[in-house]
Formats: structure tokens, sequence, C-alpha cells
């Protein structure tokens, strides 16, 4: 009975471990193609605990009577286990959606200029969420426009993206549930599948190999934002996680001295900042010291001649189809062909009320680790 008992109590130690360590940044775990096991014991959690805990009931009364203070140690230790693995080390308990979320015009916000943003704009509509915000949240639920919207932040790929919760035509929620390959997944409450930040694809469940719709979305200084968007309002902090927010500007200008948030200063390391664009099947990254130094890349990507610029902030960026293939340089945040100049929304600048809009092409900020691991068929520029 006492080799019951100490198999239980080894063995729900063991499936605790686990539990947690396939999905969260521990040595080894985010470079094992581990995702549909850790599914599979996370979906059968309380199978394993009650078989684990009906063998250390069956040996309880047999081992505390042959060695009482091994078997109560041994008690108290898995008591300790379960306790951090699940309330104390879990993505959820780690890391919330603000309280209160506060959405302020620019004559009233308190967020400095300065601060990068995630910004969405659609049908007259526009609002701004600061990185050092959403960084900590990972996602933040919202509307624009009458629309509901996810807005997430992975600050281990440096990914900000912005989905429709849809799920099979209906709006769902989500919750962060851990990490795969160091970018962060959601789990939906219905069907309890697990989605990808950076792609928006359902990796492992009953839903495995579904796309959440993803929106336009800008990364820009809040400056930038607002000089295009005047009327945007802006996510504020809520006081209830003051603490934890990124309020020394570290992680926007690359100087975290966290193994999983530092910055390569040097190209095409792990940790290098690259622009990442996918258009026609094709996916191509473009070095974030390049772009600093040229300002203006003409390039084609799956077919399409696109135009990728560097604002005079030297933070936001903005990507656009070329028409026509013509060349594009920049001069004061406007792009210039030989025959037209347009300004950083793509929108067309001259004095004939001729109407022309750039079309706009997504385009992401992220660790080169992040953006080779999810397109794995990436060329460089």
């Amino acid at each position: 009975m006492n080799k019951i008992f100490y198999f239980g109590i080894i063995g729900l130690i063991i499936f605790e471990i686990l539990n947690v360590y396939c999905i969260m940044p521990m040595p080894g775990s985010q470079k094992m193609n581990s995702i549909d096991f850790a599914y599979f014991i996370y979906k059968y959690r309380w199978f394993f605990r009650i078989f684990f805990g009906i063998a250390i009931l069956i040996g309880l009364k047999s081992a505390f009577n042959s060695k009482k203070w091994l078997a109560i140690a041994s008690v108290l230790l898995v008591t300790v286990a379960i306790y951090l693995f699940n309330f104390n080390m879990a993505a959820d308990a780690m890391f919330h959606q603000p309280q209160s979320l506060r959405m302020l015009p620019s004559n009233t916000n308190k967020i400095t200029n300065d601060r990068i943003v995630i910004g969405i704009a659609r049908n007259g509509e526009a609002k701004a969420y600061p990185v050092s915000l959403i960084g900590y949240h990972h996602q933040v639920v919202d509307t624009i426009a009458g629309q509901p919207i996810m807005v997430t932040y992975c600050t281990v790929c440096r990914t900000g993206r912005i989905f429709e919760p849809k799920v099979k035509g209906s709006f769902e929620k989500f919750r962060l549930v851990g990490m795969d390959h160091f970018n962060a997944m959601f789990e939906d409450e219905t069907t309890k599948s697990w989605w990808r930040q950076s792609t928006g694809e359902a990796i492992t469940g009953p839903l495995k190999g579904e796309m959440l719709n993803e929106l336009q979305s800008q990364q820009t200084t809040l400056d930038k934002w607002l000089s295009m968007h005047k009327n945007s309002l802006v996510m504020q902090a809520d006081e209830n996680f003051k603490e934890s927010y990124d309020s020394t500007y570290k992680y926007e200008r690359g100087k975290s001295i966290s193994d999983l948030t530092k910055t390569d200063s040097l190209s095409w390391k792990e940790k290098s900042w690259v622009v990442g664009v996918a258009v026609g099947g094709e996916s191509k990254a473009y070095d974030w010291n390049r772009l600093v130094k040229e300002k203006t890349i003409n390039d084609v990507v799956g077919g399409k001649p696109i135009v990728l610029t560097l604002a005079k902030d030297k933070k936001s960026f903005f990507a656009f189809e070329r028409p026509n293939k013509e060349l594009f340089i920049t001069k004061n945040d406007t792009l210039k062909s030989n025959s037209r100049s347009y300004n950083l929304l793509g929108e067309l600048i001259n004095t004939t009320g001729e109407v022309s809009v750039l079309k706009p092409i997504k385009a992401y900020q992220e660790f080169w680790h992040s953006w080779r691991t999810f397109h794995p068929n990436t060329l460089k520029y």
C-alpha cells in the first residue's frame, strides 16, 4: 500500500509540472513540438488528478502507519505543487484583462505621445492601444464602429494583432492559456480550442486549422497616430495593474534585460527586429536596422509590388501596394513617386481634386525568431 501512496504522490506532482511546463516558457519547453500532448493532458487533467488522488487515498493509512512524517511531508509537497502550478504559474493567473477599460480622447489622454501603440481605424472611428499596457494584459476586448474586437500583444514575440473574436459565425470569449513556441495562446470558451496569437490559427482542439479574421492595424507612436486620426480614443492604464505595466520604456526601446523580451541590436539574430510582410502566399522579412538606414524599401512580395517606409520618428512604419510598379522615396513623412505624393495614410496629396489611395498591406514588427518560426518559408530581404 505504501508503494501505491507514493506512486500517487509522485504521479500527481509530475502531472501538475507537465501540465504547465509544456505551455509556459520553461527550459526547453518552447522548442518542443508538444502542443498536442499538452492539449491532451490538459483536456483530461481531471482524469489524471482523480486517478492519482485515488492512489493516494488507497495507500494513505498504510503510509501514515509506516512513516508518519514522511507521509505528511509528501501530502504537503503535493499540495504546494497543486497550488503553485494552478494558482501561481498558470498564464491566466499571472496576467489579467483590464477590470476597467477606459478610452479617452486626445485632450484628456494621459499616455505620453512617444509611446508605441497598436491602432485601428474603421468606418470613421479610430482607437489606439499602448503596447506598454496590452503587453501585460495580452488581450483587450473592445468594440469599434459597433464591432467587437480582440486586441492582442505578445511581448516574447513582439507581435501585435487585432482580431474579430468570432468563431463559426458567433462572437466568442477567449482566455490566455499559455504559449507555444514562445507565442501566446488563447482558449475559446465554447470549444476549448487553443488559438495562436501571431496568426489567429487554432493549433489544437476541436477547431484545429480554423482561422480568426484579422483586422488591419497599425503600429506607430501615439503622436503619429493622433496626427493621422485626430479624433482617436486612447486606452488608459487600469490603476489595478499599474505596477505591472512597462512604465520605464525599456521594452519598447529594446532595452529589456529579460531573456524572453530582450532585443539583439545586430541584424538577423534570434531577438533582432524585423518587419514581416505576407502577400499572395509568400512572406518576406525586412531587417529593421536596414529600414532605419534606408527609410524606404521598394520590393515585390508574392508578385505584388510593395513599398515599406519608416516615419521621421524612426518608430512608425507603413506598407502599401505600389500602383503601376512606381518607385517611391519618403521625404518629411510624404511618399513621393515621379508623378504623385501620398501621406502616410496612403492618401493622394494634390490640388487637382483627383482621388487616389494606396492600398495598405499588413506589416508587423516582431522578433526574427518569431517571424521565422511561424513563416518557415519566409524570404530575407
